[in-house]
């Protein structure tokens, strides 16, 4: 069996998934336990009995920062599923912009052929008004 000194997770650091909880209390929640469990026989009954609580106190404070890292990752992956979500509601809105950006050019263009046409309208019809009074012209001379 390993000594306390000798257990492997006593000098390798866990990463706590918690901003509540310090980035060793896991495992030294873990190490108090194991070192509680084990009793000398020279003990009375009333010291006895509190060192057979405090492994259990231990394994609920265990049990209880396991929970709220258990919690911690819980509410990462909702907030990954919603950061997803507003992304993918982006990027709609993304290209409902491209698709009225287009439009809006379309429109444009559109606009300018007709003023185009406007002023080739115009140009004809001084053109027009330019070889009608030519002819006219000719037609008095």
């Amino acid at each position: 069996m390993y000594s306390p000194a000798s257990l492997p997770f006593e000098h390798a650091p866990v990463a706590s998934c918690s901003s509540k909880t310090k980035p060793r209390e896991l495992e030294d929640s873990l190490l108090n336990w194991y070192k509680s469990t084990t009793i000398p026989p020279s003990e009375s009954r009333d010291s006895l009995r509190r060192r057979r609580m405090m492994p259990l106190r231990r394994a609920v404070s265990v049990a209880e920062l396991l929970v709220e890292a258990v919690n911690l990752f819980v509410n990462e992956k909702r907030i990954d599923l919603e950061i997803q979500a507003w992304t993918a509601t982006i990027s709609q809105f993304g290209k409902r912009t491209d698709q009225w950006l287009s439009v809006m050019c379309s429109i444009n263009t559109a606009i300018k052929e007709i003023g185009d046409f406007e002023k080739w309208m115009k140009i004809m019809e001084f053109d027009s008004q330019s070889i009608n009074a030519a002819i006219h012209n000719i037609h008095q001379a």
